[in-house]
């Protein structure tokens, strides 16, 4: 079934020629994935041909570097992947920018999660380092969610003991996490960020770290205007980088808060929207 393209809500058209966009930011799980976790078909010489027009592709995303790069380890050269909301910004193996989270604070918010576990809500930490991911839970269930976001992670007896750089910690709730997990965790957002960044994920970081941060840091190393930049998200731990494009797309499929805050709609994630608008947009022909 063919899918008519969502239209754009500016005013800007399309039409008129392709636009100047030198950088494409795209969110991963539930943007460019589809919802059984799959790249979408022709990516690749999509990708090809923004690189031979010298435009870069950047995904950003609450996985870890490590998860990402396997995720693209045939285009990998050369992209530039802003992992762990933000958190933890990495080009050809060197980091560009982090936002390490104290380690007290990363200890207070496992301490947390071990109190909610205790009563009764089946959630689990994952501290995130540079290295690794570390969990204290090993039942099948959880490192099976663990694994779809951490390719490194590594189970221990304790994560408040960690010889790591911790740059975030995200919590796994089987449950609606935006009901349960993040209410719970409401305290630590006086000082630092709580943010719903999935159905079942909370992510707790430094008050100043988020993917928004993340891109406008890279735009002024790249020497990139908001005017060529064009980003994809879909749900609420994308709200700021949306901010930083003026070429910003809400998928369909999106929270209401992300569809409210972008400038543009694109198709949903298993309606290929993040492909079909950049080959609309650029006028990149059907490869």
């Amino acid at each position: 079934m063919s899918v008519s393209p969502a239209p754009l809500r500016t005013g800007v058209d399309p039409s008129a020629g392709p636009a100047d966009i030198r950088l494409v930011v795209t969110d991963m799980d539930g943007t460019l994935l589809d919802d059984a976790k799959r790249l979408p078909a022709g990516l690749w010489p999509v990708l090809a041909e923004l690189r031979r027009r010298g435009v870069l592709f950047s995904p950003a995303s609450g996985r870890q570097y490590a998860t990402l790069a396997r995720e693209f380890a045939e285009v990998a050269e050369g992209m530039v992947f802003i992992a762990e909301n933000g958190t933890y910004v990495v080009r050809d193996g060197v980091e560009l920018s982090s936002d390490p989270l104290d380690a007290e604070v990363a200890a207070g918010v496992a301490l947390a999660v071990r109190r909610l576990a205790a009563d009764g809500v089946d959630a689990g930490a994952v501290v995130c380092g540079k290295r690794s991911a570390y969990v204290e839970r090993s039942d099948e269930a959880f490192l099976a969610e663990v694994r779809k976001y951490y390719v490194e992670h590594r189970i221990v007896e304790d994560v408040t003991a960690l010889d790591d750089e911790v740059i975030k910690v995200a919590v796994f709730d089987f449950g609606p996490a935006e009901r349960t997990t993040a209410p719970a965790l409401a305290a630590f957002s006086a000082t630092h960020r709580v943010v719903v960044s999935g159905e079942h994920w909370v992510d707790v970081m430094n008050r100043t770290a988020d993917k928004g941060a993340a891109l406008r840091g890279l735009q002024r190393e790249l020497g990139i205007t908001p005017a060529q930049t064009m980003v994809f998200g879909d749900y609420l731990n994308d709200l700021e980088m949306l901010d930083a494009a003026e070429w910003s797309f809400a998928m369909a499929n999106a929270h209401p808060e992300v569809i409210a805050r972008a400038r543009h709609l694109a198709p949903s994630n298993n309606d290929n929207g993040v492909l079909s608008t950049i080959t609309r947009v650029l006028g990149i022909p059907q490869l």
